[in-house]
């Protein structure tokens, strides 16, 4: 996908950018690509790829995004929250994760880009969240876990009426291991995505769970527990 091709695809979507955050998008691309020869941010090398992979399918949830204040769990290089930054600048982002190798390469693109709209977090997702309960409006998290797992994560972010958008590929088998978590942390499907990424034709689907009610304290456990003790219902 070429620059031109994804201001074509973008506009099947709705999303139409300005000559400024196209120019800033266009210096992020050449900026990661060049940080990437000394520190290992991104499998992808070519410009095409990361227009496809990383630009557009970020921006595929960019319009679910109404306002307030929005956390991105494993941003890693920034893919969704700092694309998405960049794009939605009438809202603010937290950019969470536990490399700090990525953090400290998002602190130089946003020094780069003079991106004014980002907060940069390194700290394991558990331990920033349990201090940072019914934070935000919205949680975005992409390629990053299971949805059993991220779902006990995200979801204790969030305000009441909030909503964790996670990014997935083919999602159906997460749904069913996860929906004992997600209903636990008083929470439901609000709806799914799913499409085909342009060109390549590969699966993705968006899938929005909607924060119902207040969660328990003790979540989100240690990651320990997460990954080993699947939470189930107490009959």
């Amino acid at each position: 996908m070429n620059k031109e091709e994804f201001i074509l695809e973008l506009k099947k979507i709705n999303i139409e950018l300005s000559e400024d955050k196209l120019d800033k998008l266009d210096k992020y691309k050449d900026i990661l690509l060049e940080y990437n020869k000394h520190t290992n941010l991104t499998a992808i090398k070519e410009d095409n790829l990361v227009y496809l992979k990383h630009f557009y399918d970020s921006l595929t949830i960019a319009n679910d995004l109404k306002s307030g204040k929005v956390l991105d769990i494993g941003t890693g290089a920034g893919f969704p929250g700092m694309v998405l930054a960049i794009v939605r600048d009438d809202l603010k982002f937290v950019l969470l994760d536990s490399n700090n190798k990525k953090i400290k390469f998002l602190e130089y693109l946003c020094t780069k880009l003079g991106i004014n709209n980002v907060t940069l977090i390194h700290d394991r997702a558990e331990n920033y969240i349990r201090n940072n309960v019914a934070a935000f409006d919205y949680v975005t998290s992409r390629a990053v876990a299971r949805l059993r797992i991220l779902s006990e994560l995200a979801i204790p972010a969030l305000k009441v009426g909030g909503s964790f958008i996670a990014m997935k590929g083919i999602l159906d088998d997460e749904l069913v291991e996860a929906m004992t978590t997600i209903e636990i942390l008083n929470s439901s499907i609000g709806s799914r995505k799913k499409f085909k990424l342009p060109i390549e034709l590969s699966n993705r689907e968006n899938i929005i769970i909607t924060k119902n009610g207040d969660t328990d304290n003790e979540y989100p456990r240690s990651y320990d527990k997460i990954l080993k003790k699947p939470l189930v219902k107490i009959k």
